[in-house]
């Protein structure tokens, strides 16, 4: 892996842009595998000791400086990424590898870097960043979605592997799609599993040693393994048995006691449950029929 400027062993200088929770990770994953981390440039320098955890040593650098180096780590939020590239262009050092970890984008947004005679990627790890040391365990076995052109694939690969991670290739035509089935599965995942802890807790309070989040995981954990396994033929539960008087049920007591923010997210997920379960033959067309008129109208 050698871009213009690389050292004879294909070692790296390294400036990282952006000082959220996935920059400084992939940045000490990059120092582990034997680069030089030159810099860390960011809007602001709140995540110091964020970026002092995980990069000791590596000085703050203003963004335009970061573009001098050989790897340009751009791990920023997508609606700054396109601003920013185009206001950086003048400061790309042809030759250098520019890369973002935006899951939106491919590698469109980095025409203006490429026009300067830039090597662009687009390398979006399919993993949820907590910011810490904890993420470069995680790093480890993780899908990365690689956009790049044919002739820097393997360059691209081969980063990706040293994080650790499995290079998964995606076309920049498919990008959003990929972003978007991630976002639904885990960030809808975390609103879902907040909203059922929120209303389990109330029942529990007073029981010693119970609480929400351990009678809730071992569920969770069987259910979310199945789903992976068997998609739609996972589904258990009320919806999955035509238990249309238990949906009614549970809707009014989430509406009582847990917020009609709760129930309508119930509503919605059990009237989707009830489609799919229908269209893959898990439930009869009277029984899906039933459950949907337990729901409130769409």
């Amino acid at each position: 892996m050698s871009p213009s400027g690389a050292g004879a062993a294909g070692r790296l200088d390294v400036a990282v842009v952006g000082a959220g929770r996935v920059g400084p990770v992939l940045g000490a994953a990059l120092r582990a595998a034997g680069h030089r981390v030159v810099g860390v440039a960011a809007r602001t320098r709140a995540a110091t000791e964020r970026v002092e955890a995980l990069l000791p040593g590596v000085p703050w650098v203003p963004a335009q400086d970061a573009f001098a180096a050989d790897l340009v780590l751009l791990a920023v939020p997508d609606d700054v990424l396109g601003p920013l590239v185009a206001a950086s262009a003048p400061h790309v050092r042809p030759g250098s590898l520019v890369v973002h970890t935006s899951g939106l984008h491919g590698t469109a947004v980095l025409a203006p870097a490429a026009a300067a005679g830039a090597l662009t990627a687009a390398l979006h790890p399919a993993m949820t960043f907590t910011g810490t040391s904890l993420d470069l365990a995680r790093l480890s076995g993780a899908a990365v979605a690689v956009t790049v052109s044919p002739v820097l694939l393997p360059v691209a690969e081969a980063l990706v592997r040293e994080w650790g991670s499995t290079p998964v290739v995606v076309a920049e035509a498919d990008r959003a799609l990929y972003h978007a089935a991630l976002a639904h599965g885990a960030n809808h995942l975390v609103t879902l599993v907040a909203q059922a802890l929120a209303a389990l807790q109330p029942v529990l309070d007073g029981a010693a040693g119970d609480d929400a989040a351990a009678v809730l995981r071992p569920l969770l954990t069987a259910a979310l393994d199945n789903a992976l396994a068997a998609g739609d033929a996972a589904l258990t539960g009320p919806v999955a048995r035509g238990d249309a008087g238990t949906v009614a049920a549970h809707l009014a007591v989430l509406r009582a006691r847990a917020g009609e923010q709760t129930a309508t997210t119930y509503a919605q997920l059990a009237r989707a449950a009830a489609d799919r379960a229908a269209a893959s033959g898990r439930l009869t067309a009277a029984a899906a029929r039933a459950v949907t008129e337990a729901l409130p109208p769409a």
